[in-house]
Order: structure tokens, then C-alpha cells, then sequence
């Protein structure tokens, strides 16, 4: 022997001496002592077939295996040697040979499991040995080696003894080695026992939560039935809520990638509640503020684990969504979740994701509060891409309620994230204001103002994005633009000193647009520039302003409008205030130096008007420090509200320093020439014009100013002015009737100069009225008089407003652009009662009473601007992009004041005037109450004051309007509104002095509301108050329905005594129409009424009468009634539930009520066979035609062995439709009308469908014999064969429906199909 194997052989184990050792050795496997391995000189394939041979052939046979599995026994009771014959041996390479044994060889123990009569005996004393141990020992963990020397055997003996020792071994052993036993499962038994260890798996799982982990990782590697898993899934999810955050994305994992198609329903189910258990973990965690790594790294995991199966498993994520939609409740797992969902590359995740997340803000189920929640705890930032797009989409969303959602996802964004999120998040925002679309810039311009606030050093960092808008400010409104600059403002000159680089960009734009021009680059200057000095304090800029609004009397008033409105909503800088506190030029203005009486104390606007005409062109512009003697009228509103502004600021609100200027009169013309107006020169009518334009702002601006005092006096004296405005307002009227394509003096200073204009009027001045005027002032200059406040100016005004219901006149509507705006204070005017005073006489000894209170023309104004303010701020109008090529017109021209309120203000301030606006209404529905008792109801009684009832009626109707308008506010459903919403409706349920107290607080407010039905003077008013009941509670639909069929039952009449008419009305009636169709309980019984009683009596009564029953229903509403019913009997039947294999008849039942009012309306074209009722009846019947061909055929066909009778009857009756309808295709042919001819060829189609289906429904029920087909010859409406067409054949029909032979009776062509 050489030296190397001499000292092999003397580190030999002396186990060798055993059978165990010797069989081994003779085997080719060598023992070795302490740490050194165990060699092996043969193939370990080869080893275990020398073994096993030398065990078979040994006479000893089988009592020599025993010996065998003892030597073995007492060999490893060493734990060195256990030790070595669980690792693996070491190859022995012959001298020169390297290649008869491989490089990797198993552990002798494996080995001997691979011999079959040994396993049984091995693996039993492998387990016995297994408890010896603790993990840990010497750096090797023996119990997990022993387990992973029963994995991948080629062979088990018994595989289910095996298995029941192991779950043996499981029961007993500790926390360790069972996770160890368990994970090795899969790996270590057969497939046929995979079913077996997974109950007692699920047993154990219900008992053990501390080996969810391994038991969840041994499922998902066992063969398991769609059965089995089920119940599985059902424990694991039993058990979730006592699962550890730790384990939590294993077990997330296994319940939803354990998930097939099939279990679709079953994942509905889950996630209807499972959010619940997540957010339990989560909420403890989020409670902690020092919440470890490990934590956070958890929820990554299991929101990875659900990214995982919605992107991999497309049931998952679509029942995902579903429930979603369909789901009342919302919690943070569910919007972590539509996340994930959207930021999947799939389109219908995103696009799902995109629509839940709509449907449940709009819902009210995700709040910001549950943001916030999302944000603050969890990883969000990995989602930041899929958060970004859908704020977007939120915020370019054209419906109301979800745009702030947007918002809050923008800030919170903005809030939460690092230095590149907010980055993102500014330019998103920035791409906003830049897009042009109005709801979406003043969103983005209020969350960047916003975030400035919040915080604005984060916000300095991005001040060169936001500086990038101005170079799109051509598309921002006025108010945009007063955001913007407040906005770079605060960047530009803040404490922070990371935005001060844009100051020079800024003042450059500024200066550029002054320089400008361009009206419109000067606005956006001034703008600009009177915000920057707000902000920056520099009166430098202030001077520049007003030096280069010199030479244009426009720019002059806009640029005191934006210095009163900078007053007015900002706390100036001290060395602004001193600038703005140098004494105004008012006494050269309005007199007010003049030491004499109030009396000598008067506004020349007569002379101050002449002047600008004389001297147009060159016009200087009213300097601080130099008193010019020409003042442009333009100037005149725009100065006051600067001044009076300013003398609330500096007093505190009182006014007494200018109180003059309330009562004090305007010099004007002999309001008589307005009677003489076609008398007049072009010019001298546009220059009356003017003079009443200039005369209206004024006062509007007084009322502006003065309407907050408290004083009786000044109170009495603000109803006054309003009084004058009335009345100065029809003259106006008549004036411009007169004056065709006048244009006006601007009074907004703001906008485009064209914006708003009224349409130029080509027709001819109208005639003179009869009746003469008297002068309302008591000057009997020719040429100039003096509005001046009396009792008998009033008397004169009251008579001529009494009057001017037979004037001709234009309507004020379209002029609306070139008044004054009025303040929201301005309303509170409506609460003044009565008010009056003393007045000394001549002799100063004794007393006269004056009392004014506010007309019902005064009352009419206020409503009428109130209605306007809340329709343009409370109603939500839906974002819409301009299209290219078409001008934009801006709509909040006229609104400025109001846009510095919030939508919230508006609504509060509404509810403050609720209880004076519930006593307007109550007075206006005493009047008319009083009214019909006097007449005996009889609404064209003689000796009735016509004007005053169309005051009232207009009062009445915009008291409805306004309550409508502050009550269908999309905000009251958000939440933070809820307080002011049940505010509101207290209001309402106070006045209610009958009710139950089992109605809820909206209830009563219906019922209250419901009581003024039975005063409404006209239909348009009825209108008004059905739209407001129908903004309540839908539990209230049948009494709403039943007081909008009385309003239909009702004889509407003028004052004149004729019958409503005209476009507005029939308008008016079909809304009120739709309303009554859509709440009432049957709409088929409702439409079979009219249908079938009022239209039979309007055609037996007389030509120009109405329905006896339905006297809204005469031969001009008759297109109203019929395209109503129609609509709505489409609308009805597409709500009728498919057939189903059960029991249909109630289906079937409805069936052919829609089908026999169907019937009667398409034969109401024999009678009423004008065009618009031809194109109603063509268009809808098409539509009815494919709803019965998609739902009502199907029920046929389910019902027809059950019902044939009914079947047969519906059939017959629905073909008399058809026949009708084709022969209306016919006739619409014949007159080559291509609004008729447009909808042939779709409606022959579906004819042609309907009796191919039919064909199919008697196929499928073994009646094809009852079908037969024929040519139906082409008809007019009359039944006429057409002519030109008698020798052609036409589209196929039905022939129980079809014209025979004229000698075939009516008995014999229904015979032809016997069902």
C-alpha cells in the first residue's frame, strides 16, 4: 500500500467491525471519524445496488437487514457521526481514474432511504432521532436536515404512513420543526396523499395561527381539487383576523392567487369584507407613530401580493371592480386597491379603476378624510404615476362633485411625497391652468395658491414652473388672472428667498402689457400690476399704473375698480395706504366741498355727459394731486366704490363723511322726451341712452354702498334709489326700443368690450304710446331736471310703472353686461319692512309721516339678481372644452365681486335671507289667494291691476327659482355642507304650522312647500315649484306626481283672459309632462290615460278647444303630449326585466299594455299627419321596435306554450303598429322628406328583423305552420296603394298583418295563422 492510503485507512471508523460497517465498506462507502465526511469509491447508484444485493444474498436474510438498521442505530448515537451521514460524502477517486464517481455524491442516510427494504426502518429511526435536537447546534440545523432528507425520494414504500407520522411528529414537536415539517410536505409525499395532509392541514390551521406562513406555502404547492381549495379558502380567510401583519402577505397571496375563473363570485364575496381585516392591521400600525421598517415593508408586500394577482389574473381584478361599483362602504385597502388596479398596464383596470373611483366620491363613500388616512401610513409612493393620472382625470372631469377629490390628491401628492413627486404635481398643475377650460384653471389656480400657503418654501423651489403661465394669460379670465398674480406674488416677494429670481420676470410681463397698445394686454396689465403692489407694497408700481391708464378713460375705471377690489380683499401695506389716503378729487366730482345745504349738493350728470361727447378724443385722465375740469362719465361708478371703500376702511364702515352722496340728486333731462323719442335725432336718442345707462350705474353703485347702514334714514333712502332704478329702467326700456343697435358705455371694466352685447335690432322704432308723461322732477328747466326724492315723485312713479304694461319696450336681459355689479350685501335690503320717518312742514312746528317700503318692482329686481348670482355660483355647469375656430365668450363678465366669495358663502348667505325669502313667498300666495276669493276664482277679472300682477307672478316665480337653485346645490352632499343643509331645511319645517311630528325635517319642509300649489298664477310658475319639490327625497314621487296632474288638469289663462300659447309655454308644458310620467307609480296606465281618454275627446271637441280632461292638451300642445309619451313609453319598456324559463306572466302582462299603448299612439298619425308628429312617431317607434326585438321576443319565447292566447293577441295587436309604420316609410318616400327619409331605412330593418324573430319564436314551439309570407304592398298613411309602385313587391311582413284580396273578409285573414 502507498503512504496516503496507509494513513486513510488509520482515520477509519471501527464501526467496520459491525455488519452495519462491513456491509458499507464492502459497498464502496468508507466511515470516518470526528469532522471529516464520509467517502464513497463508487457511483452512489451503484453503492445502493451492491447493498442491497449483499443484504438479499446473506444467508441471514431478512434477520440481517435488523442487524443492519442497529449497527446503523448505535453508529449514530455519536453526533459526530449522525452528523457526517447527514451530510454528504466525499467522493474517493482511484489512482489515474477520475471519472468513476461524480462530483456531487448524497449523504449516506439518503442514500439508504433510496434502498426500498431499508426505507421504512431508516425514516423510523431518523425520527427518533429528530427530537434529540434544537436548531442551532454547531451552526447546522440537524432537525431541518433530517426533513430534507425525506424530500424528492424517487420511491415512498408507504406513502400514507409516512404522511400520518409526519403529522405525528408535527403535534409534538416545537414551533420550529413544525414549519420545517410543513413546508417540506409537498416536497416530501406522493400526489396521492396531497388531498389527505391538506384537511388535516386545514384542521391545523384553525387551531395553530402561528403556522398559517408554512401551511399557506405547503398549499400552494399541493395538488389540490377546486373542492378542496374552496373549503381551504374559506378557513384561511376564517382566520385572517387573527393573522400577524408579518404573515399578512402570505396569506393575501394564497387566497387571491388561489383564485380560478369559477370562483369569481366567491372573490366578490371576500372582498366585500375582507378590506375590513386588512384595515384592522393596518389602523394599529398607522396608530403608532414610530412604526418599524418592518412594518411598512409588510404592507408593501401584501399590496404587492394584490398588484400581483389583478395583473396576472384578469377574474380577480374584474371582480375587484365590480364589487367596487356595487359596494356601500369604502375603506383604505379598497382605495389602495383601485390604485394597484389602475396602475396596471391593462386598459380595463384602468379604465375600471377610473370609473369606481367616480362612482363612490360622487357617492360620498371616499372622503378626504380616508385620503389622508391612505396617505399617512402606507407606501404610497410606488403608485405616485397611477395617483397623478387619476387626479388629472378627476379634475378634467366635466361633473362637479368630483373635481375637489382631484384637488386633494394634487395637495396630499404634493404634502407626502419627495422633491420629484412635487415637482410632477406643480407641472400637472401648471398643465391645468394652461389648458383654457374654466372649471379646471380655477381649481388648479386655488390648489397652487393653496400650496403656497402650506408650504411655501417647498413651493419657492418651483416658482420658474409656475412663472411659465404667463405666457398663456390670453386665455385666463379676469379673476383667473387676479389668482395668478396673487399667486406669483406670494412666490416672488415671500420670506423665502428661493422665488425672488421671477421678481425681474414678473416686473418686465407687467410693464410690457402697460406699455401695450391693445385694450386687452392693458387690462391684463393694470390686473397684474394693481395685485403685484397689493403684495409687494411699492407705490413706484402704483404711480406707473396710473400714468399709463392716462389715455383711456377705460383703463382709468378698471384701474379703480382693481385698486377698490385690492381694498376690499387685502390688508394693505402702510405706505399704499398713505398713497390711497392723499384727499380725493370729490369735490370737483360730486360738490361735496360746497359749504351751503345738502340741497346745493348735486352730481351734474347732464353737463358731465355733454362735456365727453364735446371733448371725445381728449379726454385727461383724473389725477390724485391735479384737478382737471373733465372727468369721463366712466369714471364716475368706479371712483365712488374706490372712495367708499376707502372711508369704511379708514371709519370703520361709517359713512357719514359721504352720506350726502345717497340722498343728494343727479342734474338730467325732462324725462317727458322720452315720450318723444321717435321725434328725436339718432344722436339725441343715443345720447338719452347713455344718460340712463350713466344715471341706473350710479344709483347701482349707491345701493352698493350704502345698503349695509343701519341708519332708518339711510335705510329709507336706499329703498328710494331702488325705486328710482325701477323706474329709470323702463324708460330705458322704451328708450332702446327706439334706438335700435345702440351700443352702451361699459360698466365692467374687466372684459372684453364686446362681450355681452346686445344683438343690434334692424326692425323699426315702435309707435308712439297714447297716454302723455308727467316730468318725475320738479325743475322746469327745458333741458335739465332734478331727480329728487318726494312723496309725490313717488306717487307719479307708481302710476307710470302701473302703466307700462301696455308700453313697447325691449327687454333688459341682454343689456345685463353694461350695469354695475351688485354686491351679495345688497339682498340683505330685502329684509326692510316699512319704513318711515318725521318730516318737519314749512312752519318747522309740526310733523309728517313718510314711509316707504319696497314695491313690488324694487322686489322683482332684487330676486332677479339674486336668481342670476346663485345660478352662475351655486349651479354646477360641466366643464367643456371651447371649440377650435369658435370665439369664447366669458360668462362671469358682470360677476366679478361675486367670484371673490366661495360657493359655500353664497349658499350660507341664502340661508340667512331663507326666513325673508319664505315671507316673500308667503305674501305673494296670500295675494293671489286673496285674489281668486275676490273674483270667485276667475283670474281675467275686470278691474284687475295688470301690472301688479305681473310683478307678483315674477316675484313668485323667481322666489321658487332661487329656492330651487339654493337647494339642488351639488355641495350639500358633501359632508362638511351637511350642517348648513339641515339648517336649511329648519327654515322651511319651522314654517310649517301643521305637521306630524313623525315627518322627518325634509319631509315637513315638502309638506310646506306643498301648500303654495294652489295659488300659482301660471303654468311656467307651476313649473317652477314641481322642479323645487322634485330636488326632495324620492319617497315623495307620488305626491309630486299627483300635484303635477293637477297643474296638467288645470285651465291655464293670461290676464286677458286668452289661453297660454307659444313656444315658451309648450317648452314649459313638457318639462311639466316629464315630470308627472317619471314620478307617477304605472307610466303605462298614465300614458293609456291620455292616450286613450284625452286625445279621443280633443278630437270630438271643436277646432281651437281642449281636452275635457286634460285642458292643457288642445291641437297646438298635441306634438308636446305626443313626443312625451312617447319618450317615456321607450324609456318604460327598456326597464321591463328579460324573460327568464320561470313564470312571466306578470311580464307578459306589462307587455301588452306597452304594446296596445303603443298601438294607439302610432294611429294618432291618421289624424295629426303634420311632419313633426310623422318624425316623433318614426323615431320612437324604431326605438320601441328594437326593445321588443332585444326583450320583449325572449319573453315570448318562454311564454308562449304557458300563454298563448295572450301571446297571439300581442302579436296581432303589435302588427297593426307595424303595417302602420310601414306605411308611413311609404309615405314619407312619396313627399321625398329627407328629415322623415332619414330614419327608413333603419326602421324597414328592424321590420324586417321583427318578422324573421317571430318566424324563429313559432319555429322554436313547433308552429312554423301558422307563418307564411307575402309581398305587402307600399301605402300612404290613408291605406292607398302607391301608385307608382303597384307592380314592385316591398319588404317582407308578417301576412297576419298584411292587406289581402279584397274579397277575403276580416274573419278569414286572422284565420290564416292559427296559433
Amino acid at each position: 500500500t502507498t503512504g496516503h492510503q496507509t494513513k486513510t485507512t488509520a482515520q477509519e471508523d471501527t464501526s467496520i467491525d459491525s455488519v452495519f460497517g462491513q456491509f458499507l465498506h464492502e459497498a464502496g462507502v468508507i466511515l470516518r471519524q470526528g469532522s471529516t465526511s464520509n467517502e464513497i469509491a463508487v457511483d452512489q447508484v451503484v453503492f445502493q445496488k451492491r447493498l442491497q444485493q449483499r443484504l438479499k444474498k446473506s444467508p441471514r436474510y431478512p434477520s440481517i437487514v435488523q442487524e443492519f438498521i442497529t449497527g446503523l442505530e448505535s453508529h449514530i448515537e455519536d453526533p459526530e457521526r449522525f452528523r457526517n451521514c447527514l451530510l454528504p460524502c466525499v467522493p474517493r477517486l482511484a489512482d489515474g481514474d477520475s471519472s468513476s464517481v461524480s462530483s456531487f455524491q448524497e449523504s449516506l442516510l439518503r442514500m439508504l432511504l433510496g434502498i426500498e427494504m431499508l426505507q421504512v426502518l431508516v425514516i423510523n429511526t431518523l425520527f427518533e432521532k429528530l427530537p434529540e435536537f434544537i436548531a442551532g447546534e454547531d451552526g447546522l440545523n440537524i432537525p431541518r436536515v433530517i426533513v430534507n432528507q425525506l424530500k424528492w425520494l424517487d420511491r415512498i414504500i408507504d406513502s400514507k404512513e409516512l404522511a400520518g407520522k409526519l403529522m405525528q411528529l408535527v403535534s409534538v414537536a416545537s414551533v420550529e420543526i413544525q414549519c420545517d415539517i410543513i413546508t417540506s410536505l409537498p416536497e416530501i409525499l406522493e400526489d396521492s396523499q396531497h388531498s389527505d395532509i391538506a384537511r388535516e392541514l386545514n384542521t391545523l390551521l384553525q387551531e395553530n395561527t402561528q403556522l398559517t406562513v408554512p401551511i399557506l406555502d405547503a398549499f400552494s404547492s399541493l395538488n389540490l381539487s377546486s373542492t378542496l381549495l374552496a373549503e381551504v379558502r374559506v378557513s384561511v380567510m376564517a382566520t385572517l383576523s387573527a393573522v400577524q401583519l408579518e404573515d399578512l402577505p402570505v396569506v393575501v397571496k394564497f387566497i387571491l392567487h388561489s383564485i380560478s375563473s369559477s370562483d369569481a363570485l366567491e372573490v366578490r364575496g371576500y372582498t366585500q369584507w375582507c378590506p375590513c381585516c386588512f384595515w384592522s392591521h393596518f389602523s394599529i400600525r398607522s396608530s403608532n407613530t414610530s412604526a418599524s421598517s418592518s412594518s411598512q415593508d409588510s404592507v408593501a408586500l401584501v399590496l404587492d401580493g394584490i398588484k400581483s394577482a389583478v395583473r396576472f389574473q384578469k377574474t380577480t381584478s374584474e371582480a375587484w371592480l365590480k364589487v367596487g361599483r356595487i359596494g356601500n362602504s369604502t375603506s383604505v385597502i379598497d382605495l389602495l386597491v383601485l390604485f394597484i388596479l389602475h396602475s396596471t398596464n391593462a386598459n380595463h383596470s384602468r379604465r375600471g379603476a377610473e370609473r369606481v373611483l367616480k362612482v363612490k366620491v360622487r357617492a360620498g363613500q371616499i372622503q378626504e378624510a380616508l385620503l389622508q388616512k391612505t396617505f399617512r401610513g402606507y407606501v404610497m409612493r410606488g403608485y405616485f404615476p397611477s395617483i397623478l393620472a387619476l387626479a388629472q382625470s378627476l379634475l378634467r372631469s366635466p361633473d362637479p362633485c368630483v373635481v375637489p377629490f382631484g384637488g386633494h390628491m394634487y395637495r396630499l401628492s404634493f404634502t407626502a411625497f419627495d422633491s420629484y413627486c412635487q415637482q410632477e404635481v406643480v407641472g400637472s398643475l401648471v398643465t391645468h391652468v394652461c389648458s383654457g377650460v374654466g372649471g379646471e384653471v380655477d381649481v388648479a389656480l386655488e390648489l397652487l395658491c393653496g400650496l403656497v400657503t402650506e408650504k411655501p418654501s417647498e413651493m419657492a423651489l418651483y416658482a420658474v414652473f409656475v412663472k411659465g403661465i404667463l405666457d398663456y394669460m390670453e386665455n385666463l379670465t379676469p379673476q383667473q388672472i387676479r389668482r395668478l398674480f396673487h399667486l406669483l406674488s406670494g412666490l416672488a416677494f415671500g420670506q423665502q428667498q428661493q422665488g425672488t429670481h421671477i421678481q425681474d420676470d414678473m416686473h418686465i410681463v407687467v410693464r410690457k402689457q402697460l406699455s401695450s397698445t391693445v385694450p386687452k394686454y392693458k387690462r391684463i396689465g393694470i390686473i397684474g400690476a394693481v395685485m403685484v403692489v397689493g403684495s409687494m407694497g411699492v407705490t413706484a408700481l402704483l404711480e406707473l399704473v396710473r400714468s399709463c391708464s392716462e389715455s383711456s378713460p377705460e383703463a382709468a375705471a378698471l384701474y379703480y375698480d382693481e385698486l377698490a377690489n385690492l381694498v376690499l380683499t387685502c390688508t394693505l401695506d402702510p405706505l399704499v395706504q398713505v398713497c390711497l389716503s392723499v384727499p380725493f378729487p370729490a369735490c370737483m366730482m360730486y360738490n361735496l366741498d360746497d359749504e351751503e345745504s345738502q340741497g346745493g349738493i348735486a352730481i351734474n350728470l347732464l353737463q358731465l355727459l355733454s362735456d365727453d361727447l364735446q371733448h371725445k378724443g381728449e379726454l385727461v385722465f383724473l389725477s390724485y394731486v391735479w384737478f382737471c375740469r373733465r372727468v369721463s362719465p366712466l369714471c364716475l361708478s368706479p371712483f365712488f366704490r374706490l372712495l367708499r371703500l376707502c372711508e369704511e376702511q379708514q371709519h370703520q364702515g361709517d359713512l357719514e363723511e359721504i352720506d350726502a352722496l345717497l340722498g343728494c340728486p343727479l342734474i338730467l333731462t325732462d324725462m317727458d322726451v322720452v315720450e318723444k323719442s321717435e321725434s328725436l335725432s339718432r344722436p339725441e336718442r343715443e345720447f338719452l341712452c347713455g344718460l340712463l345707462f350713466q344715471t341706473i350705474n350710479w344709483f347701482r353703485e349707491v345701493v352698493n354702498a350704502f345698503c349695509s347702514q343701519k341708519d332708518p334714514e339711510m335705510k329709507m333712502k336706499v329703498v328710494t334709489r331702488l325705486q328710482n332704478i325701477t323706474y329709470l329702467q323702463t324708460l330705458l326700456e322704451r328708450t332702446l326700443a327706439a334706438t335700435p343697435g345702440y351700443a352702451p358705455p361699459l360698466a365692467n371694466f374687466d372684459g372684453e368690450s364686446t362681450e355681452g352685447a346686445p344683438v343690434s335690432s334692424s326692425s323699426a322704432a315702435p309707435k308712439k304710446g297714447k297716454k302723455g308723461k308727467k316730468a318725475p322732477a320738479k325743475n322746469p328747466s327745458a333741458d335739465s331736471s332734478q331727480l329728487e326724492e318726494g312723496t309725490e315723485a313717488e306717487e307719479t312713479q307708481q302710476k307710470e310703472k302701473v302703466q307700462e304694461a301696455t308700453r313697447p319696450g325691449v327687454s333688459l336681459v341682454s343689456y345685463r353686461h353694461f350695469f354695475r355689479e351688485l354686491d351679495m350685501e345688497v339682498l340683505s335690503v330685502l329684509q326692510c319692512g316699512l319704513l318711515s320717518r318725521s318730516l318737519l312742514d314749512s312752519e318747522l312746528h309740526s310733523k309728517v309721516r313718510e314711509e316707504v317700503q319696497l314695491g313690488p318692482a324694487e322686489l322683482v329686481f332684487l330676486l332677479e339678481d339674486m336668481w342670476r348670482k346663485l345660478e352662475f355660483s351655486l349651479t354646477a355647469a360641466p366643464a367643456k372644452r371651447v371649440p377650435f375656430f369658435k370665439g369664447k365668450t366669458d360668462k362671469s363678465v358682470g360677476f366679478s365681486h361675486l367670484q371673490q366669495k366661495s360657493p359655500k358663502d353664497i349658499a350660507a348667505c341664502c340661508v340667512q335671507l331663507l326666513p325673508t325669502l319664505c315671507t316673500h313667498l308667503e305674501n305673494c300666495h296670500n295675494h293671489f289667494q286673496t285674489l281668486l276669493a275676490e273674483n270667485q276664482g276667475v283670474v281675467d277679472a275686470s278691474g284687475l291691476d295688470v301690472r301688479e300682477h305681473q310683478l307678483l307672478s315674477s316675484a313668485y316665480q323667481l322666489l321658487l327659482q332661487v329656492l330651487h337653485i339654493t337647494f339642488s346645490w351639488s355641495g350639500f352632499s358633501q359632508p362638511e355642507h351637511r350642517g348648513l343643509l339641515k339648517k336649511t331645511l329648519g327654515v322651511l319645517a319651522d314654517r310649517l304650522k301643521e305637521g306630524g311630528p313623525e315627518l322627518t325635517m325634509d319631509q315637513h319642509s315638502f309638506e310646506y312647500l306643498l301648500n303654495f300649489h294652489s295659488t300659482v298664477p301660471s303654468l311656467s310658475i307651476a313649473l317652477c315649484l314641481s322642479q323645487l319639490l322634485s330636488t326632495f327625497s324620492i319617497e315623495r314621487s307620488l305626491p309630486l306626481a299627483t300635484l303635477a296632474r293637477r297643474f296638467l288638469c288645470q285651465e291655464w289663462v293670461t290676464t286677458s283672459g286668452d289661453r297660454e300659447k307659444g313656444p315658451k309655454h309648450n317648452e314649459t308644458l313638457q318639462t311639466l309632462l316629464s315630470i308627472y310620467l317619471e314620478h307617477t307609480d304605472d307610466v303605462l296606465k298614465a300614458v293609456e290615460e291620455i292616450a286613450g281618454e284625452g286625445i279621443p275627446e280633443l278630437l270630438n271637441s271643436a277646432k281651437d278647444a281642449s281636452s275635457r280632461t286634460w285642458p292643457t292638451l288642445n291641437r297646438l300642445t298635441f306634438l308636446v303630449f305626443y313626443k312625451g309619451m312617447m319618450g317615456v313609453l321607450e324609456k318604460a319598456v327598456r326597464k321591463i326585466p328579460p324573460g327568464r324559463n320561470s313564470d312571466n306572466t306578470e311580464k307578459l302582462l306589462t307587455w301588452n299594455l306597452a304594446v296596445r299603448d303603443f298601438h294607439i299612439l302610432v294611429n294618432l298619425v291618421k289624424v295629426f299627419d303634420n311632419r313633426p308628429v310623422l318624425n316623433v312617431c318614426l323615431k320612437y317607434g324604431r326605438l320601441f321596435l328594437e326593445s321588443f326585438l332585444k326583450l320583449g321576443m325572449p319573453l315570448l319565447d318562454f311564454s308562449f306554450k304557458k300563454h298563448k292566447e295572450d301571446v297571439q293577441s300581442l302579436l296581432k295587436t303589435f302588427q297593426l303598429s307595424t303595417r302602420q309604420l310601414h306605411h308611413m316609410c311609404g309615405h314619407s318616400k312619396i313627399r321625398q322628406d329627407t328629415i322623415l327619409t332619414n330614419h327608413v331605412p333603419a326602421l324597414k330593418k328592424s321590420l324586417e328583423q321583427f318578422v324573421y324573430r317571430v318566424k324563429a319564436m313559432l319555429t322554436l314551439n313547433h308552429c312554423q305552420e301558422a307563418f307564411w309570407l307575402g309581398n305587402l304592398k307600399n301605402r300612404d298613411l290613408k291605406g292607398e296603394e302607391i301608385l307608382s309602385q303597384r307592380s314592385q313587391g316591398s319588404d317582407e311582413e308578417e301576412e297576419a298583418g298584411s292587406p289581402l284580396p279584397q274579397e277575403q273578409s276580416e274573419d278569414e285573414v286572422l284565420a290564416i295563422i292559427d296559433f
